[in-house]
């Protein structure tokens, strides 16, 4: 990152002075809290996934302690796409699921590096800064006052309070995430993770899926990398200068090019971003997936006629929120379960106490609840369910996750209805029922998802989510138009958005 007359600067665009000192301070908290050093040394070892190593062909990279037990990586380029990826809730996971499998399906090895994986400062930084988004997330979601005027303005960087000037409020709401300010502080606390690259190859082909994966890619020398960007609303602090960026709309595609909203003074930008930094790919989703929506769409559609139990998928995100939600949604579904009008899947992902809280909620009828906690088990069952019947509650909960992500995509090809946070799961090729948001960026993943018509809109209410499931419980017209939809948007790339990532990495074009 290029600073000139004392001045960051993104694209040409320039921060402040001030703004320039305040993110080199935030990088020397780093340094100082966790003590790095800048000339140590990284040993990296490829070893088999051992949870989606079939499904995938996954291999993982891990630190190992000496230079004798690491892999020679300069092998990796003649075959291979870096997957880079970071455990925050299960969103980038899943975007990084989503390259490996489109890679594969290409005819290259996914190698999986996970920050959060990797100890060193790039464990370190990452876990502070995760658990203070997700402490500030789960507060938003009990706290409507601190939601609606703290988070939201921070998540959009969109200023809410009321009788404020615009200058004001951005002031009070500190580095929003949508400024360029907070895209340099961003990069300075990434350059951190520069010597966790430097083992690999300069031009190996790199897929990320946060920002921080990639900044620290560029960061480390890494000269093919092109980011997986996630949600639908424009942000600067999801530009890395030096990278290609894969962006799942239109409509997004327009904003970071115009880099729309980034100068947190309020003025147009003057630089946008150059064309061939910026690519409009199509949504970010599996080839297992994408490659069968003809098919399972056609099943959901056959159920339907034939009068079969509604199933529902009820995901929960890695955050853990909206538990509240959750149990006014399967108290209002009990009653249709127990008369074989729906059919309710509600993953858990790997986290047990979950699952704790869950039963004390449903009481007498945690007894009657099928319970699915080993992989195989899992995947036995979505097997029978292509061609079977489905009654009853489901609850889905794994050990690892890799497998509580991934349980989401195999149970998507087998179920009707999919209700979830508009997050990352509302460019899936399902028909979906969105509840509330939490964090206002995530908005915009709805508006694109009822757009094209795989999904509603977002019901920020219960009694909005009951309604919208009894809509598609009782009716075949919100169905069908969804599942129409999709195959629609199939015929036109809309879900191709892995595959083409897959192509600027590797300059290789996949052929369906």
């Amino acid at each position: 990152m290029q600073r000139v007359d004392g001045r960051y600067q993104v694209y040409g665009n320039p921060i402040t002075r001030s703004q320039s000192n305040a993110a080199d301070r935030w990088q020397q908290m780093f340094v100082r809290k966790f003590g790095h050093d800048p000339h140590e040394r990284y040993h990296l070892k490829v070893e088999d996934n051992p949870y989606l190593g079939a499904e995938l062909g996954l291999r993982n990279v891990v630190r190992v302690p000496a230079a004798d037990e690491a892999t020679d990586l300069t092998a990796l380029s003649s075959d291979g796409v870096l997957i880079s990826t970071i455990r925050m809730g299960f969103g980038h996971y899943r975007i990084a699921m989503a390259g490996a499998s489109a890679a594969r399906a290409m005819g290259f090895t996914p190698y999986w590096l996970d920050l959060l994986g990797i100890p060193g400062v790039t464990r370190e930084v990452i876990d502070w800064c995760n658990t203070w988004y997700s402490r500030w997330s789960r507060i938003s979601q009990r706290s409507a006052a601190f939601n609606r005027w703290i988070w939201e303005p921070v998540t959009t960087g969109e200023p809410t309070l009321p009788g404020v000037s615009t200058v004001l409020n951005r002031w009070i709401v500190g580095w929003p995430w949508r400024f360029l300010k907070t895209n340099v502080k961003d990069h300075k606390m990434s350059e951190l993770f520069a010597g966790l690259h430097e083992p690999f190859p300069a031009d190996l082909p790199v897929l990320t899926a946060h920002m921080w994966n990639c900044m620290g890619a560029v960061a480390g020398g890494m000269t093919n990398v092109v980011d997986m960007m996630f949600d639908n609303w424009p942000m600067a602090f999801q530009v890395t200068e030096g990278a290609k960026h894969g962006v799942q709309s239109p409509s997004g595609y327009y904003g970071f090019r115009a880099m729309r909203g980034f100068d947190d003074r309020g003025r147009v930008v003057d630089h946008p971003m150059p064309p061939d930094a910026i690519h409009f790919t199509g949504h970010h989703v599996d080839h297992e997936l994408v490659d069968n929506i003809e098919g399972d769409c056609a099943a959901r559609l056959e159920r339907m006629r034939q009068g079969e139990p509604r199933r529902f998928l009820l995901t929960m995100g890695g955050a853990g929120a909206q538990r509240e939600l959750f149990e006014a949604v399967i108290a209002h579904l009990l009653p249709r379960i127990r008369a074989g009008k729906v059919t309710l899947f509600v993953n858990l992902g790997d986290h047990a106490e979950n699952w704790t809280w869950l039963q004390e909620q449903l009481g007498a009828e945690a007894a009657t609840a099928h319970t699915h906690l080993d992989w195989q088990d899992t995947t036995t069952l979505v097997e029978q369910l292509r061609d079977g019947s489905a009654s009853g509650l489901h609850v889905f909960l794994h050990d690892n996750i890799f497998h509580a992500v991934y349980a989401t995509n195999l149970l998507m090809r087998v179920t009707d209805v999919m209700i979830t946070k508009p997050s990352e799961l509302a460019f899936y090729p399902i028909p979906k029922i969105f509840n509330e948001r939490v964090g206002g960026h995530e908005m915009w993943g709805a508006i694109r998802s009822a757009e094209l018509g795989d999904g509603t809109v977002e019901t920020r209410t219960v009694p909005q989510t009951l309604q919208a499931i009894d809509l598609l419980t009782d009716a075949s017209d919100l169905l069908e138009l969804y599942c129409e939809q999709i195959v629609k948007q199939k015929s036109i790339g809309t879900y191709d958005g892995a595959y083409r990532c897959v192509e600027l990495a590797t300059g290789t074009r996949f052929v369906r």
